[in-house]
């Protein structure tokens, strides 16, 4: 499967060609500008804002603790290089790759095999005629849509085109206004030439040159698998072996996906990856019945979990906190996933937009007390001292940065 890839030598000279590589980042290089400055000013916990204020001016340093959730996507197109080198800037310590594969199953970097109509530009591409679907203008009461996926493509016509701000609008009777659609919390300032889209072995060169931490996130394919003979465990592997062959320790790889069975393929296949790959848990989306403040319904339970090797789980912010007496408190499961030895890590902060209405999904267990900006360190507070993530991804990883040197975490 090695030999199907780029080699990271090819894909390190490359990036250097295009001026996409950074030197390993000092203090100096970090900056976190001022959004959180912003964020807290409308903190109301006394005790938070005094400490946080107190940290103004202080020398920013990478974190660990700041995980890069497809860069810095509040404000760059996701999964490229210049979204990634936001995120850099911003001193994270750890990049995401969401892992996917072209019609000659290369590996590259988006958030879904099948999401190429709204994270990139190719509707308005020649290679348009190759999607699964082609776009559809709204009529009536029927949105608009289309389906463009990486594995319509070879890898060569993958890297022609250019990445955008992730948003469609559902109402627009042209392909032009259809690609048209971001959020008016977010920004195209930054997106108006295009981002570079990236391969998952230039996604570990750049990093590796950024000196950061990697976490590659295995996507669940839109095709049926196996695909051309490819199974879901080639798939898995492929990913592993780009790290092998680049001259990646394991131990800067934390390896995610959502589905089970890959992280215990890794933990019996590729045990040095293994034994710090994250499962993402998502059941409070997949599975009736599920409550994060009841703990017969995790099924696998924590200590199952464990048993079967699992030493990293991700869940959704809202899956670890609820309320109690106005206050935010940890749920019942971030009590049992801390009591079975998990670590955590979550995910996303920044995702939202203003919360001045509740926040949506990511404060849904406990958007009744949620109503300013604020919130987003008063929940990270409680992620952090109740409970003990481990670290967090974040949309516009400079929130998490300030956090993370203010409270002198790793």
């Amino acid at each position: 499967m090695r030999k199907s890839f780029p080699s990271a030598a090819a894909a390190a000279l490359s990036l250097a060609a295009l001026g996409m590589l950074a030197g390993p980042a000092s203090a100096a290089d970090v900056e976190v500008g001022v959004r959180p400055y912003f964020l807290i000013d409308q903190v109301r916990n006394p005790e938070l804002k005094a400490r946080l204020e107190a940290c103004a001016g202080k020398t920013q340093e990478r974190k660990l603790f700041s995980i890069a959730h497809r860069g810095a996507p509040l404000q760059f197109p996701e999964h490229t290089v210049q979204s990634y080198k936001a995120a850099w800037r911003m001193g994270v310590g750890i990049q995401e790759c969401d892992v996917t594969f072209t019609k000659d199953k290369k590996l590259v970097c988006r958030h879904a095999q099948n999401d190429l109509h709204t994270t990139t530009n190719i509707l308005g591409s020649d290679l348009a005629k190759k999607c699964t679907k082609g776009f559809v203008p709204a009529e009536g009461d029927k949105p608009a849509s289309a389906e463009c996926r990486t594995s319509d493509i070879t890898l060569a016509e993958f890297k022609t085109l250019t990445g955008k701000m992730d948003a469609a609008n559902t109402k627009a009777t042209t392909v032009e206004a259809y690609m048209k659609g971001t959020a008016n919390w977010r920004t195209d300032l930054y997106a108006a030439a295009g981002g570079d889209l990236m391969t998952h072995a230039e996604y570990i060169a750049l990093v590796k040159a950024q000196g950061l931490k990697f976490t590659p996130e295995l996507k669940s394919p839109s095709v049926t698998m196996p695909y051309d003979g490819w199974t879901q465990e080639h798939y898995a592997q492929a990913m592993i072996d780009e790290y092998k062959a680049a001259g990646v320790p394991a131990s800067d790889v934390f390896a995610q996906s959502f589905n089970l069975a890959d992280i215990l393929y890794w933990i019996k296949a590729e045990p040095d990856f293994g034994k710090q790959a994250v499962f993402l848990d998502e059941r409070d989306e997949t599975v009736k019945g599920f409550d994060s403040n009841d703990a017969a319904t995790f099924k696998p339970s924590m200590k199952e979990l464990k048993a079967m090797g699992v030493n990293y789980i991700a869940p959704s912010l809202p899956l670890l906190v609820t309320v109690e007496n106005g206050k935010i408190v940890p749920s019942a499961y971030a009590k049992e996933a801390k009591a079975a030895g998990l670590n955590i890590i979550t995910w996303s902060l920044e995702r939202s937009g203003p919360l001045q209405k509740g926040g949506g999904y990511y404060y849904k267990t406990i958007n009744k007390i949620v109503d300013n900006d604020g919130y987003i360190y008063e929940l990270l507070d409680v992620l952090s001292k109740d409970i003990g993530i481990v670290g967090i991804f974040s949309d516009w990883p400079a929130t998490v940065t300030y956090y993370a040197n203010c409270m002198n975490l790793k």
